[in-house]
């Protein structure tokens, strides 16, 4: 039987009002999925990167959920909507399996398939990736996934609006909390593990405890959709990046709202601290990568070079450099002294949404929307 307030797509699939409508809200507002197509291959990664006005849906029109129905209804109609398999609405409104997500820590690979409602965990040897476990528990699609720094605990963020901790030794499900609608639409660990940081569409960083499985208190950063957020390796700050391009960077101690970052002009897909805690690395959707100085705010380079969306930025362990991938299909290594683009890779068919290091700085991994997960040796 179809839950109260329940909306069948007509994949078959359904979900209920509450979290159809926020997904939707995501979709209208969220730049990289709402305009028409500018070719006959939309979301390629290759076309032009297109203004945000004209072509971009009015946020208006996202402000009641009984028109952000109809409004999603007509643009499906009207075909507007565009990458039904690709991106990130696709993730949101499909079953197809187009894309994965991944995250590095203590050799553990998470493969992370942002259309299902599971993650797989691998073990990585000798550059295999063995299946280790399948973690099953969440209703909706995953789209967060992030692992504690002493390597025991993953925890998961979903549609379903739920947090996930699980076990990495044994793959079982430790504690599932209630999030609230798209209140933890991405997870971070504080370094010391005890915490668990979610970024929210009301524009609070939201604060759980991983022992009470609670919500010990909120940052609220007055602004938008947080779509990033990151903890600094020495645990003083936590930084957040929004969907109109702004980025917040808070003292963990007390609380304080320490700097507002208005450099970019588009959505924060990710963001990065280096392993000394001085500089915070941004990703944007308007194709630009930029650094700060943590500690005064200020900004100490801005890198161009991706063709499209910048998707994601990691920092290497050492320190010495930092990777980043895109919609162009790319995956680019970074000088962090001369800020200079030292190697390219060209090996994904799609966008690449994710790209990591592993513990050790010897490999890069990468994973897209071509379904592919690729493994590099990171160039010294």
């Amino acid at each position: 039987m179809q839950q109260k307030g329940a909306i069948k797509l007509s994949n078959g699939r359904t979900w209920t009002e509450e979290v159809y409508s926020l997904g939707v809200f995501l979709d209208l507002d969220h730049q990289t999925t709402v305009y028409q197509p500018a070719s006959s291959n939309p979301a390629s990664g290759t076309e032009e990167r297109p203004s945000p006005a004209p072509s971009m849906l009015s946020p208006r029109w996202v402000e009641g959920r009984s028109s952000v129905i109809e409004t999603f209804k007509q643009l499906l109609a009207e075909e507007r909507i565009w990458g039904m398999t690709k991106g990130l609405s696709a993730r949101i409104i499909s079953s197809t399996p187009t894309s994965v997500l991944i995250v590095v820590g203590y050799e553990t690979l998470k493969r992370l398939s942002l259309r299902a409602e599971l993650i797989e965990s691998r073990h990585w040897s000798d550059e295999k990736l063995e299946l280790q476990w399948t973690l099953e528990g969440h209703q909706l699609g995953v789209v967060s996934v992030d692992i504690s720094h002493n390597g025991a605990i993953a925890a998961s963020s979903s549609l379903d609006a739920h947090i996930s901790l699980w076990d990495l030794e044994s793959g079982k499900q430790i504690k599932s909390m209630d999030a609230g609608p798209v209140d933890a639409w991405t997870v971070a660990f504080s370094p010391d593990s005890k915490y668990i940081a979610t970024g929210s569409h009301l524009g609070k960083v939201n604060i759980f405890g991983v022992e009470s499985g609670k919500k010990e208190y909120s940052l609220d950063t007055r602004g938008k959709f947080i779509l990033s957020i990151a903890y600094s390796p020495d645990g003083k700050y936590l930084a957040s990046g929004a969907i109109d391009g702004i980025i917040n960077i808070f003292d963990i101690a007390t609380g304080k709202l320490l700097h507002t970052l208005e450099g970019h002009a588009m959505p924060i897909r990710s963001l990065t601290f280096s392993p000394d805690s001085q500089l915070l690395v941004t990703a944007s959707d308007d194709g630009y990568i930029k650094i700060y100085d943590v500690q005064h705010a200020n900004l100490a380079g801005t890198l161009s070079g991706h063709g499209s969306w910048v998707l994601n930025v990691a920092f290497s362990p050492d320190d010495t450099h930092f990777v980043s991938s895109s919609s162009d299909k790319s995956v680019k290594v970074w000088d962090a002294s001369s800020r200079a683009c030292i190697n390219t890779f060209f090996d994904h068919q799609d966008q690449v949404w994710s790209v990591k290091y592993n513990s050790t700085g010897s490999k890069i991994i990468s994973a897209g929307d071509d379904r592919a997960i690729h493994i590099y040796d990171c160039p010294m």
